[in-house]
């Protein structure tokens, strides 16, 4: 497949044509944003280890019957996706309460939920990404209430996987954030990453913030937060 030019660049990946008009390829940076930009930096090294487990978590879910836009990984920073328009959703998922989540509605971070909470936010960076529900997503044309009840069973199956796959790693799935598109004939599939930049990842032994939290709230440790992250991916790749 022949990398072509360069069409869209976002705050941790940019987009680039190919020779196939049906597939994109993704290179994953090492900046780092927070606050919708207002934050701004770099962890090193983030963008190859975004990419290895973003991939590795679509591999799994492929594996498990949720369809997604990945087709191969081309290096340590580019991968091969299929070409989808992306829906203007973010999808959040909660098993406990953190960030936005603990500030909005005054519960303790920590606080462990009965059963997973599901969110939608319009992914619109000018009007602060505002909640929404499926009556508004409706009204303002993002997806039809058949594609709602899909989004949402797609992101509770998604997060059952993960719960399981990192619960073997010795980490707590916190939350996370997801993005979906559609396909030419209008197939639902899962897109954009799912890294520590878009998880919540806890030490379930020791509770330390293994993501891009650490970034956030300036911690420090944020490179080495990332690399346990990877080491601990792997490890359980090579099991």
């Amino acid at each position: 497949m022949q990398k072509l030019e360069q069409i869209y660049e976002g705050k941790a990946k940019r987009v680039y044509n190919t020779n196939d008009p049906d597939y994109c390829i993704v290179s994953y940076k090492d900046d780092a944003t927070a606050f919708n930009g207002l934050k701004r930096g770099t962890i090193v090294g983030k963008g190859v280890i975004n990419n290895r487990m973003s991939n590795s978590m679509m591999l799994l879910l492929e594996e498990k019957g949720v369809p997604t836009h990945f087709v191969e990984e081309l290096n340590e920073r580019e991968t091969l996706v299929r070409r989808v328009s992306i829906i203007p959703l973010e999808v959040i998922v909660r098993n406990i309460a953190a960030g936005s989540f603990s500030r909005r509605y005054g519960v303790a971070e920590g606080v462990v939920f009965n059963e997973p909470t599901v969110e939608f936010s319009y992914k619109n960076d000018a009007l602060g990404d505002p909640l929404l529900n499926d009556d508004h997503a409706l009204a303002l044309g993002l997806a039809t209430r058949e594609e709602m009840e899909l989004i949402r069973t797609y992101a509770l199956r998604i997060d059952g996987i993960m719960q399981g796959f990192w619960d073997e790693c010795g980490i707590t799935l916190v939350d996370f954030k997801l993005e979906f598109g559609r396909l030419p004939d209008g197939t639902i599939i899962l897109a954009d990453e799912i890294s520590p930049d878009t998880c919540r990842l806890w030490d379930t032994a020791t509770g330390q913030k293994l993501d891009k939290d650490r970034f956030r709230r300036d911690l420090g440790s944020v490179e080495e937060a990332y690399a346990e992250i990877m080491r601990r991916l792997l490890e359980h790749e090579e099991q």
